[in-house]
């Protein structure tokens, strides 16, 4: 069967398959009729003569096409027989904390992520906040694609309402400073803030205003066209640069839908997700609030992240890339704490996926509990040199069936004599293989990664 979902939803350009605007009223019918034929134990759907109609939860980001999608989905689900609750741009984490919080079926994010503004998607939550399982992501695909499919719809007195949730934006921010001790405040604290012209773009300005801290806003005036344009998690170098020339404690630089995170500290220095994941599994570890002394991450976080994890007696939980399956690893195995390299960070104790507004509080916080500068935080970790080539394809097949790209990784990892790492993957949501390589010395990184690469991009491009 073909597959609409990657790792992270499904995504493409906007008026192309599959992000049609047809399509995509179909995902809202299958979604509707799939969510209106289970019965969720506990379910508060309205009642409407003898049935319960089930709600959805849909949020987006800023770009333009998200009206498309946004009343496509909602024609869906209404004819389906689901009520809609709209609540706007808001970070995809908001839209997981609002589905549990509102009692819904399932929630809905229209976005493209870090993606440019030509791009969006679609991704789902379960009624606890979760990404769907494959499981179900496939049922639903299948009734999408299958034409001949005959919908079955609820009676004319039966269909759903739409409206919109005005009291949204402020329930998240709740949310988030329940994550920090009520006695803490941000009060003398210089922040960066870079909302990449994306979703968080009105909502966490002010919750660290709310908080105390003293904000200086980036990327905080969306167009429609501007998301993630020369700002936020993908040019963190831009909040970097603000730190310094305002004297600055911290730069925050989310990316356009806000679940990931990228921190600057007050050198400029800029912060990954590992480094990020250390200073946070550092306070939980002394805090003793980290189950079985276990962090979860990817196959993409660097060593350095496994030996610094051995060296306290705890241990790395690598999954694959994407931060579903990071969190699923840490539901199977109890894990508090999970992320990954590009700055997804999951506390599970306060949330169901990657936040990146959130992951930025507990390092505030930490920074405000332990007195000490981020730089000096950052110090946990030294990361080893890491090169990654993205490559692009044109079709995405097994890499064991080109003997040259055998041949080359093999090389590599003879060349590493067991010091380093070779990883070749595909991306979930774009036509790349990307090749990473890890060692001790950074020289030989970037030679070995770029032979691998040049392999990569012979034989699938030929």
């Amino acid at each position: 069967m073909h597959k609409l979902f990657g790792t992270d939803g499904i995504r493409g350009m906007v008026n192309a398959y599959p992000m049609e605007p047809e399509l995509v009223l179909r995902l809202g019918l299958a979604a509707g009729c799939f969510f209106r034929g289970r019965e969720r134990p506990g379910a508060q759907g309205h009642k409407f003569g003898k049935r319960f109609r089930p709600r959805v939860v849909i949020g987006k980001d800023t770009r333009l096409s998200g009206y498309i999608f946004e009343t496509a989905l909602t024609a869906g689900f209404c004819a389906s027989g689901l009520d809609v609750f709209q609540v706007g741009p808001l970070p995809t984490p908001a839209i997981a904390f609002l589905t549990r919080n509102m009692r819904a079926d399932f929630g809905v994010v229209i976005s493209a992520s870090h993606n440019p503004y030509h791009d969006n998607g679609i991704k789902f939550f379960d009624s606890e906040g979760f990404k769907l399982p494959d499981s179900v992501e496939d049922e639903i695909t299948g009734m999408v694609l299958d034409r001949r499919r005959k919908w079955n719809l609820p009676t004319h007195a039966e269909v759903g309402r739409a409206g919109r949730i005005n009291d949204a934006l402020g329930r998240y921010i709740v949310a988030l400073k329940n994550s920090v001790p009520e006695q803490l405040t941000l009060e003398g604290l210089k922040v960066v803030l870079d909302c990449a012209n994306g979703a968080a773009y009105k909502v966490a300005p002010m919750a660290l205003e709310e908080l105390g801290a003293e904000v200086i806003k980036i990327g905080t005036e969306p167009d429609g066209l501007n998301i993630n344009a020369g700002c936020g998690s993908l040019h963190p170098e831009v909040a970097a640069e603000k730190v310094l020339a305002y004297g600055a404690d911290v730069g925050i630089a989310l990316d356009g839908d806000a679940d990931r995170v990228i921190l600057a500290d007050e050198t400029g220095r800029i912060l990954d997700g590992d480094q990020i994941m250390a200073i946070c599994a550092q306070d939980l570890l002394h805090k003793g609030v980290l189950p079985g002394k276990k962090l979860a991450a990817t196959v993409m976080s660097n060593m350095a992240l496994e030996v610094f994890m051995r060296e306290r007696g705890g241990e790395l939980v690598r999954a694959q890339v994407g931060d579903r399956y990071v969190v699923e690893a840490m539901r199977n195995l109890g894990i508090a704490l999970g992320g990954e390299q590009s700055g997804h960070m999951i506390f599970m104790r306060h949330s169901t996926t990657g936040d990146g507004l959130l992951t930025g509080l507990q390092v505030l916080r930490i920074m405000r509990e332990s007195g000490k500068k981020l730089s000096g935080l950052a110090r946990l970790l030294d990361l080893y040199p890491q090169k990654l080539l993205n490559v692009r394809v044109r079709e995405k097949k097994p890499f064991e069936a080109f003997p040259e790209i055998i041949q080359a990784r093999s090389m590599a990892e003879k060349q590493l004599a067991g010091r380093g790492r070779v990883l070749l993957r595909y991306s979930g949501t774009e036509p790349l293989a990307r090749v990473m390589i890890e060692g001790e010395n950074e020289h030989k990184v970037e030679y070995l990664c770029k032979i691998v690469a040049d392999a990569v991009h012979s034989a699938l491009n030929a």
